[in-house]
């Protein structure tokens, strides 16, 4: 029973499609998608190792206003096979913004949704 109860639930998840924000498309995606970097991946390792989004938030900021290998989650590896990315020239605001809708789109609750 509990099997089919995480089964259904893993597969409506799979299901639900939530389309980007505006600002998320032109602030984050648009560069991921056109380099091949797996959003999700980043976004699983920033999880695992923050587990909340206040603490999430905070170091994709600080990898972002300065993004040094060292300020990075993601291993040495990584940047063998994808650039090392350029300083952001976003005002406060808006980098907030986009990394809270990067979040926001990846977060696994939000993908969540329990049967009535």
């Amino acid at each position: 029973m509990v099997k089919k109860f995480f089964i259904t639930l893993l597969l409506s998840t799979l299901a639900q499609s939530k389309e980007p924000s505006y600002l998320l498309q032109q602030n984050c995606l648009k560069c991921h998608t056109g380099q091949k970097i797996p959003s999700e991946l980043v976004y699983r390792r920033y999880l695992m190792k923050f587990s909340t989004k206040e603490r999430m938030q905070k170091s994709i900021y600080i990898f972002l206003k300065n993004p040094k290998k060292e300020n990075s989650i993601m291993p040495q590896q990584f940047f063998l096979k994808f650039p090392q990315k350029e300083a952001l020239d976003f005002n406060e605001t808006v980098l907030e913004e986009s990394i809270g809708a990067y979040l926001d789109f990846f977060d696994v609750k939000n993908k969540l949704e329990l049967e009535k």
